[in-house]
């Protein structure tokens, strides 16, 4: 069970504000989990997310990251691609690592955040969870957990892996056509001597945790990242 879901305010680094879809536990309080967007934005499939985080004992909050570009910019599957891509292709990733300590200081803050906080992300958003454990700072403290699902753009700053420092839990799918082969190999690899750190593969393509996106969505796969999500944050957020 949950509480009613909200939408909060959050106040960015050069003074401007965004939205940020709010859901809490029905017990009104619990660990922090960030959540990070698909490049269709905050839409049914992100808020039903952050509801089932909820729903699990968590304090969820997706922040709207196209909110310099298009504020509420929102598409349900895969007709929405292009126009999704045209956002991701102007967003600027050192604005939204901003934006992101933004929402995390925010979400820290909250009365209904217990402390710890944790960051998981879909496509674009597994990138963008990963620029959060990497770079958000609050007071000197980053993220206590990461998962990001299919970052696609987390090997364009392979560089940003000495500075993870947080437990991380990388959700791939083994016949992804977005993500080769080596770029999964390269992480498995920049991980594979960190023992807070795990690469788990299925057998499904890219999205497959998108309920919204039939032609990729894969219920097993999906199922089983899901267990696998909630056990970590669970062991890693109290």
């Amino acid at each position: 069970m949950t509480a009613p879901a909200r939408y909060e305010r959050v106040t960015a680094p050069d003074g401007g504000t965004f939205d940020a879809y709010c859901a809490v536990p029905e017990s009104g309080s619990g660990p922090g989990v960030l959540v990070f967007q698909e490049i269709f934005g905050i839409n049914d499939n992100i808020r039903g997310i952050c509801d089932r985080l909820a729903g699990e004992g968590f304090t969820a909050l997706a922040p709207d990251m196209f909110w310099r570009l298009e504020p509420r910019f929102e598409r349900k599957d895969e007709s929405g691609m292009p126009d999704g891509m045209a956002l991701v292709q102007r967003l600027d990733f050192g604005a939204a690592a901003g934006d992101i300590t933004a929402a995390f200081a925010h979400l820290k803050g909250m009365a209904e955040c217990t402390g710890t906080v944790g960051a998981t992300g879909f496509c674009l958003g597994g990138a963008l969870a990963f620029l959060c454990a990497t770079t958000a700072r609050v007071d000197g403290v980053g993220v206590d957990a990461a998962v990001p699902y299919y970052g696609s753009a987390i090997n364009d700053m392979l560089g940003n892996f000495a500075t993870l420092d947080c437990p991380t839990l990388f959700h791939y799918g083994n016949h992804d056509p977005f993500i080769p082969e080596e770029n999964i190999r390269q992480v498995e690899e920049l991980v594979a001597d960190r023992p807070n750190a795990t690469v788990r593969r299925y057998e499904a393509g890219h999205a497959f945790s998108n309920w919204d996106a039939p032609s990729m969505y894969d219920e097993k796969a999906a199922t089983e990242a899901w267990g696998h999500t909630l056990d970590f944050l669970r062991a890693n957020l109290g």
